[in-house]
């Protein structure tokens, strides 16, 4: 669970539906034990974020603000990012948290948007523990049949990937306009 939230997509989706089978179920412990598999994929993917929002915090502003104009992101967008995590950082990490393929990424903009750690560490482990627990807990009932967690759940990967996409087009696009207004104005 850590090295998934230290920016190495390893899914969770394969790991806490089999802790939930293998370390539980298969061991003939009680259901409350999904709990206790939900707390250590929590601690995982905390330790993990936290690696990554230091990253982001210590090296990705000093490069973001070199190399940015070569991704499209300007000292308006980081001003913005800031702005945001300020106003909404909170809600932002404990959504995505609960959301597969952002919930990898997330810590790196909270990270250089040096969003207040304690909050960052409350939202990112609670997050972590409702998804950990419900992927465990996932298991637990499928038994044997763990994967068909993952297959259940890989229909909404391309909703997912399309947001993003979607998003990262209208970010480009509005980037785009805006910099074209500013050499016109």
């Amino acid at each position: 669970m850590a090295i998934e939230s230290a920016l190495i997509p390893f899914p969770s989706e394969l790991i806490m539906p089999l802790a939930g089978w293998m370390l539980i179920k298969n061991q003939s412990l009680p259901a409350m034990y999904v709990l206790a598999a939900g707390a250590y994929g929590a601690l995982g993917n905390t330790i993990g974020s936290v690696i990554t929002y230091y990253i982001g915090m210590w090296a990705g502003r000093p490069l973001l603000n070199k190399y940015g104009r070569y991704i499209l992101i300007s000292q308006q967008d980081l001003d913005l990012t800031d702005r945001w995590f300020s106003r909404s950082g909170s809600w932002t990490v404990f959504i995505s948290r609960i959301l597969p393929l952002v919930r990898t990424y997330i810590s790196l903009p909270a990270g250089i948007a040096r969003m207040n750690i304690f909050k960052f560490l409350t939202y990112t482990f609670t997050g972590s523990f409702i998804w950990s627990t419900g992927l465990a807990y996932g298991g637990y009932q499928l038994g044997e049949h763990w994967e068909q967690l993952r297959s259940a759940m890989r229909p909404f990967d391309p909703l997912i990937l399309a947001i993003i996409i979607a998003l990262i087009g209208l970010y480009i696009y509005r980037h785009i306009r805006h910099s074209k207004d500013e050499k016109s104005g």
